[in-house]
């Protein structure tokens, strides 16, 4: 039975991976650090990890433990990561750290079993582009940078042109647009993409790199409010509190269900295809608004917002994927609509509990002038 080694592998979308191998035959090993943020201040295995999961908790900087951990692995996915825009921005040692020092950490014992290791996987993230892509009327398909100051302190909250200033309209972004990470997080991420293809090359690894859109669903850490918009969303709402939306909730993302992003990972890992990046979106943008909508009404709460028509330093208006290039070379396409993924998601947070936090994340960006 071929071992997989998938860090993280305790968390929202490792644990959904691990789900999706063992069903396929795979003996999945997790290495994680039950992240109290993430996990809670207990500890212990979470509930939802599959009972054929052997867990071994761990660090990714310690170079023992991750090298016990790839004793008998031929296949590795690092998904191991410090997770959230807005607070990697203060708290930029800690997640470069984790993150790069992380990485390199795994990456050099992993060199180490270069002849048993036959495959690697990386998670990505959309956060390296910056803005997507958008198409002016007169300049073509252009790549714009991040909004200007002045120009958000006035609450004019769409993309001009970088070149004539004048309106434009998101298109799908490809792999091919150019990367501008506006936080600490997905310059990590870029990181993470780039060191693990670079040591793959280098070793004969053949390695793939995963750029993950808005990932949803079950398991992703109600009580984190620096996870993703919808289960932060979903924590106010399940404490009877209005969700805060930053600009006016115009902006749109790319919400991918988790068994989706699973079993895209699936597929390149069980292909041929080595050195490159994809996409794993739906290529469907959504607003923000219509993802708090959409939850407020399935679980029956009011969709009355606290919409802030203020911005987060470092955030961008629209992107969502193209992903022709995954499905031309992986096969695979999203298939999970969001009305039925948001449907799953709110019969999983009717059960559950959750400590609102987001105010003081709020106020923790606040403070040191990252909102205005």
């Amino acid at each position: 039975m071929e071992r997989v080694l998938i860090t993280g592998g305790a968390g929202f979308i490792g644990s959904h991976l691990a789900d999706l191998m063992i069903s396929r035959g795979y003996a999945v090993r997790a290495f994680d650090s039950l992240e109290p943020q993430v996990h809670g201040p207990s500890g212990r295995r979470p509930a939802y990890l599959h009972d054929a999961v052997e867990l071994v908790v761990g660090d990714v900087r310690d170079a023992g433990a991750v090298d016990r951990a790839l004793e008998g692995c031929s296949m590795l996915v690092h998904f191991a990561a410090a997770v959230g825009v807005g607070q990697s921005m203060y708290e930029m040692q800690r997640y470069t750290s984790v993150n790069a020092l992380g990485a390199a950490c795994v990456l050099e014992q992993a060199a180490g079993r270069a002849s048993s290791i036959r495959r690697m996987l990386v998670a990505s993230s959309m956060s390296i582009y910056g803005e997507g892509l958008y198409d002016c009327p007169s300049c073509g398909r252009v790549a714009p940078r991040l909004r200007a100051a002045e120009r958000l302190s006035e609450r004019r909250w769409e993309v001009p042109c970088p070149n004539c200033g004048g309106e434009c309209s998101p298109v799908p972004t490809p792999e091919t647009k150019p990367l501008y990470p506006t936080s600490i997080y997905a310059v990590n991420k870029r990181d993470h993409e780039e060191m693990f293809l670079a040591v793959g090359e280098a070793y004969g690894i053949p390695t793939v790199a995963m750029r993950f859109f808005n990932v949803y669903g079950t398991r992703q850490a109600l009580s984190n409010p620096y996870t993703g918009v919808g289960a932060i969303f979903a924590s106010r709402l399940l404490n009877g509190k209005p969700p805060v939306i930053f600009e006016d909730g115009r902006q749109s993302r790319d919400f991918i269900h988790v068994s989706d992003i699973a079993r895209a990972c699936l597929l390149a890992l069980e292909s041929d295809v080595s050195g490159e990046v994809f996409n794993v979106g739906t290529g469907r943008p959504t607003s923000v608004l219509d993802m708090a909508c959409g939850l407020a009404r399935k679980l029956g709460r009011s969709e009355e917002f606290e919409i802030r028509n203020q911005y987060r330093a470092g955030d961008i208006r629209h992107c969502y994927a193209d992903s022709g290039k995954a499905e031309a070379m992986l096969g695979f396409k999203a298939s999970i609509a969001f009305e039925d993924g948001l449907d799953e998601l709110v019969e999983w947070v009717r059960t559950c509990t959750a400590a609102d936090l987001v105010d003081t994340a709020t106020r923790e960006l606040a403070d040191r002038g990252l909102t205005r």
